[in-house]
């Protein structure tokens, strides 16, 4: 009997099959042309089968894995911190014992993503994101590493938003094998069909379905998986029953789009598919090119009707007879084909491609007159031009990301204990990756400016540098560069030092005063001897006298 839970489900993600199914030829299309190791959405090829049959240029293919490593090294490289945690409350922000245990927070985070799958996981979720528009990555628990990092393909996924446009539902089809279902589930959950093709091909493929959605009905006084906000269920869509269920915090999915217009729902669009009509003409004008130059390099042949005796051999050192005493020849035939046309024309093809996927701002051209500050400047100004898609993977990537890794660990008890202050201090992200601290600089620039012109002026009139809050212009610099925690003083120690400096400065103050006074005094003992002896004279006198 078909459980009522499953088969409503069922209708759901038919509704969302049938959303769908208006992207998977134009993804089959990218695939075919531009990611080939992932053009599996309409057509299903067996593993290790030949995907280039469509391809004669391979600059899209270039030029979207050089975007995809491109965003990998701005955004989260290994090397480079590329988040820190601060918090809302700019009070804690200036407590050093608060900062310090933020930072030692990062710090275990970043461990963890060291020790995952991270970085290989990200860097095909950036693949997908440049070809198909919209990544999928599923962030689950991992008792050993802290969390584990799985990028879907795309061909699986099937995505629903919320009213604010963010994805909320995902239903993900994917295979698995009988064995693998019965030891995930249990045999008292699996369906006799699983149970029986476990028992007779345990190897054999099966396609199930796992549902991660906000859930509706759950009670929030009961802290129990079944009663968590995400619902998770897996399903068997061939019995149409349900043969799991627990539930998440918070959403285990990270869905980016590079791009997506306001009127489509749940899906996005890449460069990729910019790109698609000239990199299906750059194939068509390559595949015409290669046979022109085949033509002049091997051209047809004119050959008398009866002056050579066939074949005629065309290899080389190939002999060809022909009939004594006639002046038949062999001649090519003249095609008029121009080479270096096409070129022309191919190269401005693959320019506009390679504009497309933003090769232009990923590497600098550096002329043999540029300084190393033009050089800088150039850099900078390129990677602010990203600054659009910087902002949507910040809010649709990096923000999840982040606060699905630390909320994780939190509740592993992998962070240190945190100060009794912290109870009501909400924690923010601040991202310190090299294409996030691009787009301060500018910040930067503006300050020096400003301290360049008043320079000046201080000379003049020493007024002037009282509209500078110096501890502000200290705070805001040590903020857009992301300096880190240990090696800047909080408000409570620079507090103190000031406080000592003051007392020192006033010890000292007084020190100098007793010494004035006690210099004042001996300067002034031998005129008040030389009183004291004359007046001691004068009494003499007056006695004899």
């Amino acid at each position: 009997m078909d459980d009522p839970r499953a088969s409503a489900l069922l209708k759901r993600y038919t509704t969302l099959q049938s959303q769908r199914s208006h992207w998977e030829s134009h993804w089959q299309e990218i695939g075919d042309y531009i990611c080939p190791r992932k053009a599996d959405i309409t057509k299903k090829r067996s593993g290790g089968a030949k995907r280039t049959e469509l391809l004669f240029d391979g600059t899209a293919i270039h030029a979207a894995e050089l975007m995809s490593a491109s965003l990998h090294g701005m955004l989260t490289n290994a090397a480079t911190p590329w988040f820190d945690l601060r918090y809302e409350n700019n009070e804690l922000n200036g407590d050093d014992e608060a900062k310090e245990w933020l930072e030692g927070a990062t710090d275990v985070m970043y461990q963890h993503l060291a020790r995952s799958n991270f970085q290989e996981q990200i860097h095909e979720l950036y693949s997908d994101l440049v070809t198909f528009g919209t990544a999928v990555m599923f962030i689950e628990n991992d008792e050993n590493d802290g969390f584990r990092f799985s990028t879907r393909h795309i061909a699986e996924c099937f995505v629903s938003e919320n009213e604010q446009g963010r994805v909320d539902t995902v239903f993900r089809k994917y295979k698995t094998t009988a064995r693998a279902a019965v030891q995930q589930f249990g045999k008292a959950k699996v369906t006799q069909r699983i149970e029986k093709l476990e028992t007779d091909d345990p190897y054999a493929e099966i396609e199930l379905l796992h549902i991660v959605m906000p859930r509706e009905d759950r009670d929030r006084r009961k802290k129990n998986t079944r009663n968590k906000p995400f619902a998770s269920l897996h399903i068997d869509p061939d019995e149409k029953a349900v043969l799991g269920e627990s539930g998440y915090d918070e959403f285990p999915y990270c869905v980016p789009r590079f791009l997506k217009a306001s009127f489509e729902i749940g899906y996005g669009r890449s460069p990729a598919m910019t790109a698609l009509p000239d990199t299906k003409m750059v194939n068509k004008m390559s595949e015409v090119v290669i046979r022109a130059a085949q033509l002049q390099i091997h051209p047809p042949l004119m050959v008398p009707d009866d002056g050579f005796m066939l074949p005629v051999r065309t290899t080389p050192g190939g002999l060809n007879f022909y009939r004594s005493g006639t002046r038949d020849r062999i001649e090519p035939l003249n095609i008029g084909a121009n080479n270096p046309l096409g070129e022309v024309q191919l190269e401005q093809r693959r320019t506009a491609i390679r504009a497309a996927f933003y090769v232009d701002q990923l590497i600098l051209g550096q002329g043999p007159q540029m300084t190393a500050t033009e050089v800088i400047q150039r850099t900078e100004e390129k990677m602010r031009l990203l600054g659009p898609v910087l902002g949507r993977l910040q809010a649709e990537l990096l923000q999840p990301l982040i606060g699905r890794c630390f909320a994780i660990l939190a509740r592993q008890k992998a962070f240190a204990a945190a100060p009794a202050m912290l109870s009501e201090g909400n924690i923010d992200i601040e991202y310190v990756s090299p294409l996030a601290k691009a787009q301060r600089t500018g910040d930067v620039q503006g300050i020096l400016q400003m301290i360049e012109f008043l320079m000046p002026l201080m000379q003049l009139d020493q007024g002037v540098a009282d509209y500078l809050d110096t501890d502000g212009l200290a705070k805001h610099i040590i903020k857009i560069t992301g300096t880190p925690a240990v090696v800047v003083r909080g408000d409570g120690e620079v507090a103190g030092i000031r406080a000592n400096r003051a007392q020192a400065m006033q010890a000292e103050a007084e020190m100098a005063a007793a010494q004035q006074m006690a210099g004042a005094a001996g300067a002034a003992a031998p005129a008040l001897r030389a009183v004291d002896e004359t007046e001691l004279g004068q009494q003499i006198v007056e006695g004899v006298a």
